[in-house]
């Protein structure tokens, strides 16, 4: 169980700061606020589930679900560039990460 709560908290860390990078590279994109807003939400969350906080795991299943469920329907899949597949993908593992913690820590 711990390794699967510190690798939900490394990549949600990875992904806060990628969110931040991204973002502050081309202030100028139109996702710019979202981005921003999803990687200091998304890093602090990291930092929680880290310190074992039990709403950040929840929120860390719930929160990442936003992006995953609006995507089919804001994004162009033939014109994602890599830095957001990986950021999908990250979303997903943190998902089914998160989504394991709740399941084990309730039997």
């Amino acid at each position: 169980m711990k390794a699967i709560r510190l690798s939900a908290a490394g990549l949600l860390l990875f992904s806060g700061v990628l969110h931040l990078v991204l973002a502050i590279k081309d202030p100028s994109e139109p996702m710019f606020v979202s981005a921003l807003i999803f990687g200091i939400v998304y890093f602090t969350l990291g930092v929680l589930i880290a310190m074992k906080k039990r709403i950040a795991i929840w929120l860390g299943f719930i929160i990442p679900i936003i992006p995953l469920a609006l995507s089919p329907f804001m994004a162009d899949f033939k014109t994602l560039d890599a830095w957001e597949w990986i950021i999908l993908a990250i979303d997903l593992l943190v998902v089914l990460g998160c989504l394991v913690l709740l399941i084990k820590r309730g039997k």
